[in-house]
C-alpha cells in the first residue's frame, strides 16, 4: 500500500489544510466502503477517489461460501439419493431431518457471530468526525466517509478512532487494550517535522507506532501543542485498519501450519482407496452371479456410502467446540478455535515478566541519590518523610506520561508510584513542555519542563546503564556497577534518573531528540519492588513438573531477571546460569533487540509484546477485552492460571478429536467388512438392519459431529493434572496408525470367525425356521422337519445365518470399540465420570443382548433376523467379548504404554529431529561446555546471514502503513 511511502510535507503550514499532503494522498487511495463511491466527499476531479476501479472491487471482501455447498452436504445428497433408489427411506429421511437441524444451527451460529462482529465494527462507523478540507474548512462528518488522506480535528473529549491516523500536531493519550491487550494509556506524539524527501516511517525509525492513532483504540485525552489543534491525517480505514485486522481474523482465520488435517485428508484418501478395492470385488461378485446391471451399480456404490464418512475430517474439530465452550467458562476467550488443539502439543511457554509474573503495581522501596563523591545514603520511602525539594525530586514529579482523568491520575504503574513518592499534587508548578515517551526498543524516556518562573529542563529517566550512557561521565559515581548490583540482585526494579538545562532559545518541538539528550548530569537511583503475583509460582512449578520449559521475556537489568526467576521457581536456587550477551541487531521493526526463540525449525524474533503474541503458536494476552487482535487467546483472569487451563483443554480436545477419528474410521471398517462378507452370498444387511446400526448406534455415539456428538465428546473435561508428556500430534504417528489398523484386524478377523463357524454349524443346512428347536431336540429328529411358512413382511433376500450373525457382531462391535476408544486419563477425565455416556452404552448393549436373546418373532421378522440355536448366541457373545479383552489388552498394555514405546525407540536408535533437541545433544557430548569462569565471543563472519525463518501462522500488516 503506497501510505508506507507518504511523504510528509507539512512544513510550516499553518492553517488546517494540508494541500500537497491531501492532493498526493487521494490520487492512489484504496476505498473499502463501495456503497460511499457515488457519494460527494473526495470525487472532485482535483481529489478523484480511485484511479482503477477493478483494483478497487478487488479488495472488497468475497462472499463466504454457502455452507450447503461444502463437501459434506454433496456427500450426503449422493448418498440419499442412492438411499432412496434402494428405498432406504427411514434413514434418508432422517439424514435429511439432521442434515437441516446441522444447517439451521451452522446458520444460527453464523448469525449470532456475525452480529456480534456488526456490533464490534459499527461502533466506530457511526462517529461523527472533524474534518479540515480545503475549500469547506472545517465540517462534521460521519466516520463511514473517511478516506486516507482526509485531515481529522481531535477534541479534548473521548473518542473512539474510526480508521488509522497519523499525529501531525499535539499529543494524545490512547487506551490500545483492544490492539495490544495491555490496560495501561499509551502517549502518542506528532511526527517529527523533517526532511520531505524522507518518507514518514523511515522517519521515526523503528519505533513508528508511537505517532500512530490506530482504529478502535480509544483517545482518552487530546491535547494541543500552543494555540492550534490536535491533528491527524487518516491513512488507513474499514478492514485496512488494525481493528479490521482483527475483524477479518476472526472472519477469516489464518489457515494453521498443523500437520493434523493434512493427515486426516490422507487417511480419508486411503478409506477411499479401500472402497475402491470393494467396489472392484462387488463388481466381480454381482456380474459372475448374473444380478441385473442396475442391481449390480447400486450394491457397487453401496460400497463407497459404507466405506467412507464424509464427515471424518470435520471430527477432528469436534473437540474444539466443546474445549472452547469450557475455557469461555472461565474467562479465556478464542478468536483462533483452531489453535485450541495446536495448544495440547505445547512444550515450550515464554512469559513476559513485568505485569504478567509479577504485579502490575509496583512499591516504592526508596531512592539513592547521588553527587560528585558518589552514591548517598538511601532515602526509604517507608519512613514517612518527605524527599526534600531537589533536581532529584522534580525528576520523579515531571518525568512521566502520566494524565489528570476526571480527577483521578491514570497512567503506568510505575510513574504512577515515582509520583506518588513526590508527595505532590498534579498542579501546573512544573508545566511538561514536550515528551518523547518511553519506547521499549530505547528502554528510556525524556521529557522537556518548565518551572513556573524558572528555567528550561529536560529530565530523563530509563534503564541504568542506558541513562549512564547519556550523563557526563565525571557525573556518573564510580561506584555505579557495584551500587547496581546490590539491587538487581535483590530482584529489585532500578530505574536511573538524570537532567540537564535546557536554553529557552529554541522553540520545544523544534528540539532534536538526540540533541536534548545528550551531556545529561545524573541524578541517582530509584529502587522499586515488584513483588510475584501469588498464582505465579504454583503455575510454573505445574508446568516444569509437566515438563513444559519455561522462559521469562524482560527489558529489566539481567540480575533483576535472574532474580525473579528463582524467586518464582523457573530456575532453581543451585542451578547455575550461562549469561549471554548480544549485541543490538539492525532491522526496521521494533523487534530489533537481540531475542530469537527455536522450537524446531520455528525462529522467532521477539520486540514488543504485540508482536510476540502475534507470532507465537497460541499467544494469550490478559486483557477485560474479549477479543484482542494482538493475540488468539484472552484471559479475563489478571495471571498466568490461564495456561494450565489453556494446554489441558487442549491436550483434551486433541484426544477427544483422535478418539472421535478413530471410532469413525472403525465404524465405517466394521461395516464395511460385514457387507463385503454377505456380499460373497450376494447377501446384504436389510433396510432395518443398517438403520439400526447407523441411527440407535452410531448416531448417538457420534456420526453427526456438530449436532449430535454430545455423549462422547462434551461431558469428557480436561484431566485436572498436567502430565509430563503430551498426546500424539499426527495422525500418522505409530501409536495411532497400530491402534486403527490392529482394531481394523481384529474385527474383521472376528467377522471372518462368525462367517465360516455359523457355515458350519449342525443346524446350519436345515430348513431356516426350526433351528432354533435345537436346544431342545436332536438334530437327526429335525433333518425331515418341514419348512415354516413364510410370514408376512419378512425379506427372504436379506434372512440367513450368515446375515443375523454378522449382524450382531457388527452391531455390538460399534458399541464395543466406542467404549475402547473412549480415552480417559492422563488427558481427559476417566470415562466413568461422563455418565450421559455410559449410561447410553448401557442401554444401548441391553436393547443388543435384548433382541440377540428375546424369541420374538415379530421383531426377528421386522430386523429380518432368523432365530439361532442359544448355545449359537452364546457364542456370539464369547466372541464379542474376547473381541473386546483382546483390544483392551493391546490398547492398554502396548499402544497407550509409553514405556514400552520408548523402549522400541531406544532399541531402533531414533533420536528426535526438533532443532533444539539435536543441539541438546551436541552439547552434551561436548566436553567444553558449559564454558566455565570463561568469556567465549560468537564466530560472526561464520554465520549465514542469508538464512531467515518466518512463521507462516504470523502475518504482519507493518507495511500497509
Amino acid at each position: 500500500m503506497m501510505f508506507s511511502h507518504l511523504q510528509n510535507r507539512v512544513g510550516g503550514n499553518a492553517h488546517c489544510g494540508i494541500d500537497e499532503f491531501q492532493t498526493y494522498s487521494r490520487k492512489k487511495v484504496i476505498w473499502i466502503y463501495l456503497s460511499a463511491l457515488n457519494s460527494a466527499f473526495g470525487l472532485t476531479p482535483d481529489h478523484p477517489l480511485i484511479t482503477d476501479e477493478d483494483f478497487i472491487i478487488n479488495r472488497a471482501i468475497r462472499k463466504p461460501d454457502l455452507k450447503v455447498l461444502n463437501p459434506f452436504y454433496v456427500f450426503q445428497l449422493f448418498s440419499v439419493c442412492l438411499w432412496f433408489s434402494e428405498d432406504y427411506k427411514e434413514y434418508s429421511f432422517a439424514i435429511i431431518i439432521m442434515s437441516i437441524i446441522s444447517i439451521a444451527l451452522t446458520v444460527y451460529d453464523l448469525r449470532q457471530q456475525s452480529v456480534k462482529l456488526h456490533h464490534l465494527v459499527e461502533s466506530h462507523n457511526s462517529i461523527t468526525v472533524s474534518v479540515c478540507g480545503k475549500k469547506d474548512g472545517i465540517q462534521e462528518l460521519e466516520s463511514r466517509f473517511l478516506v486516507p488522506g482526509d485531515l481529522l480535528i481531535l477534541t479534548g473529549h473521548k473518542v473512539q478512532m474510526p480508521c488509522d491516523a497519523l499525529l501531525i500536531d499535539g499529543s494524545c493519550v490512547v487506551d490500545e487494550g483492544m490492539l495490544t491487550g495491555e490496560s495501561i494509556p499509551v502517549t502518542k506524539t506528532p511526527l517529527p517535522k523533517m526532511d520531505g524527501s524522507v518518507s514518514w516511517k523511515m522517519q521515526s525509525e523503528t519505533d513508528y507506532k508511537r505517532h500512530v492513532l490506530f482504529c478502535g483504540t480509544e483517545v482518552i485525552q487530546a491535547k494541543a501543542a500552543g494555540p492550534g489543534t490536535v491533528r491527524a491525517v487518516v491513512l488507513r480505514t474499514g478492514f485496512n485498519t488494525a481493528k479490521g485486522d482483527l475483524v477479518r481474523s476472526i472472519l477469516y482465520p489464518k489457515p494453521m501450519n498443523f500437520k493434523l488435517y493434512r493427515d486426516a485428508i490422507r487417511f480419508l484418501l486411503c478409506l477411499v482407496g479401500t472402497a475402491t478395492i470393494g467396489m472392484i470385488y462387488t463388481l466381480c461378485v454381482y456380474v459372475l452371479s448374473g444380478e441385473p446391471p442396475e442391481e449390480v451399480v447400486r450394491k457397487a456404490l453401496d460400497v463407497i456410502t459404507i466405506a467412507v464418512p464424509p464427515a471424518l475430517p470435520a471430527a477432528l474439530t469436534t473437540g474444539i467446540i466443546y474445549a472452547q465452550r469450557r475455557l469461555k467458562k472461565k474467562g479465556i476467550f478464542c478468536i483462533s478455535p483452531q489453535r485450541i488443539n495446536v495448544c495440547g502439543q505445547l512444550n515450550l511457554v515464554c512469559f513476559d515478566k513485568t505485569g504478567t509474573l509479577t504485579r502490575d503495581g509496583l512499591d516504592l522501596w526508596g531512592v539513592v541519590p547521588c553527587n560528585k563523591n558518589g552514591f548517598q545514603e538511601v532515602h526509604s520511602f517507608a519512613s514517612g518523610k518527605a524527599l526534600p525539594w531537589s533536581p532529584l525530586c522534580a525528576a520523579m514529579a515531571s518525568c512521566h506520561s502520566l494524565i489528570l482523568l476526571d480527577g483521578t491520575i491514570q497512567g503506568d504503574p510505575l510513574d504512577l508510584k515515582m509520583f506518588e513518592g513526590t508527595a505532590w499534587v498534579p498542579v501546573e508548578g512544573i508545566a511538561i513542555l514536550h515528551q518523547f515517551p518511553f519506547s521499549s526498543a530505547l528502554q528510556r524516556m525524556t521529557v522537556i519542563v518548565q518551572e513556573m518562573g524558572g528555567d528550561r529542563l529536560a529530565f530523563m529517566k530509563g534503564a541504568p546503564e542506558k541513562v549512564a550512557s547519556f550523563c557526563q561521565p565525571e557525573t556518573v559515581p564510580t561506584s555505579f556497577a557495584s551500587e547496581l548490583q546490590i539491587y538487581t540482585t535483590q530482584g529489585f526494579r532500578v530505574i536511573a534518573l538524570a537532567y540537564k538545562k535546557l536554553g529557552n532559545d529554541h522553540h520545544t518541538t523544534s528540539l532534536m531528540r538526540e540533541k536534548v539528550e545528550s551531556g545529561l548530569i545524573f541524578l541517582g537511583l530509584l529502587i522499586l519492588e515488584n513483588r510475584l503475583k501469588e498464582e505465579t509460582k504454583p503455575v510454573l512449578e505445574e508446568l516444569i513438573s509437566a515438563q513444559i520449559k519455561t522462559v521469562m521475556i524482560t527489558g529489566d537489568n539481567i540480575q533483576t531477571a535472574i532474580t525473579v526467576a528463582r524467586k518464582s521457581g523457573m530456575v532453581s536456587e543451585g542451578q547455575k546460569l550461562i549469561l549471554i550477551e548480544a549485541n543490538e541487531t539492525t532491522g526496521s521493526s521494533s523487534a530489533s533487540v537481540s531475542w530469537k526463540l527455536i522450537e524446531e525449525k520455528k525462529h522467532i524474533a521477539y520486540g514488543n509484546q504485540h508482536v510476540r503474541l502475534k507470532m507465537a503458536h497460541v499467544g494469550i494476552s490478559l486483557s477485560e477485552q474479549e477479543a484482542s487482535v494482538a493475540s488468539p487467546f484472552t484471559s479475563k483472569t489478571p495471571n498466568i492460571e490461564c495456561v494450565p487451563h489453556l494446554i489441558k483443554e487442549g491436550r483434551a480436545a486433541l484426544v477427544t478429536s483422535f478418539c472421535m477419528f478413530k471410532y469413525m474410521a472403525l465404524y465405517s471398517m466394521i461395516q464395511y467388512v460385514g457387507v463385503l462378507l454377505l456380499y460373497w452370498e450376494t447377501n446384504s444387511l436389510s433396510n432395518y438392519q443398517f438403520l439400526f446400526q447407523d441411527l440407535a448406534i452410531t448416531t448417538l455415539i457420534g456420526v453427526t459431529n456438530k449436532t449430535f456428538t454430545y455423549f462422547v465428546v462434551n461431558l469428557n473435561g480436561a484431566y485436572p493434572k498436567l502430565v509430563p508428556f503430551r498426546p500424539a500430534g499426527r495422525l500418522v504417528s505409530p501409536p495411532l496408525l497400530l491402534s486403527v489398523i490392529f482394531n481394523i484386524l481384529l474385527s474383521l478377523a472376528m467377522h471372518i470367525v462368525g462367517f465360516i463357524l455359523v457355515q458350519r454349524q449342525p443346524w446350519y443346512s436345515m430348513d431356516m425356521r426350526s433351528a432354533c428347536t435345537v436346544q431342545n431336540e436332536s438334530i437327526s429328529k429335525l433333518t425331515t422337519s418341514p419348512p415354516a411358512p413364510e410370514k408376512n413382511g419378512s425379506n427372504s433376500a436379506f434372512t440367513s445365518f450368515e446375515n443375523t450373525t454378522i449382524w450382531f457382531l457388527g452391531t455390538i462391535n460399534c458399541i464395543v470399540v466406542a467404549l475402547t476408544f473412549s480415552k480417559g486419563k492422563p488427558f481427559r477425565q476417566p470415562t466413568y465420570k461422563n455418565y450421559t455416556f455410559v449410561l447410553v452404552l448401557i442401554i444401548q448393549l441391553g436393547v443388543c443382548l435384548f433382541i440377540l436373546f428375546a424369541d420374538i418373532p415379530e421383531l426377528h421378522r421386522r430386523l429380518d433376523l432368523l432365530c439361532t440355536p442359544v448355545l449359537w448366541r452364546v457364542y456370539i457373545v464369547v466372541m464379542l467379548s474376547s473381541n473386546f479383552i483382546v483390544s483392551l489388552v493391546v490398547e492398554e498394555a502396548i499402544i497407550e504404554n509409553r514405556a514400552l514405546w520408548m523402549v522400541i525407540k531406544r532399541c531402533f536408535g531414533y533420536q528426535s529431529k526438533s532443532q533444539y533437541r539435536i543441539w541438546q545433544r551436541n552439547l552434551a557430548n561436548d566436553p567444553n561446555w558449559p564454558p566455565l569462569n570463561q568469556t567465549s565471543f560468537s564466530d560472526m563472519s561464520g554465520c549465514d546471514r542469508g538464512v531467515s525463518y518466518s512463521n507462516p501462522v504470523f502475518e504482519s500488516n507493518e507495511e500497509q502503513l
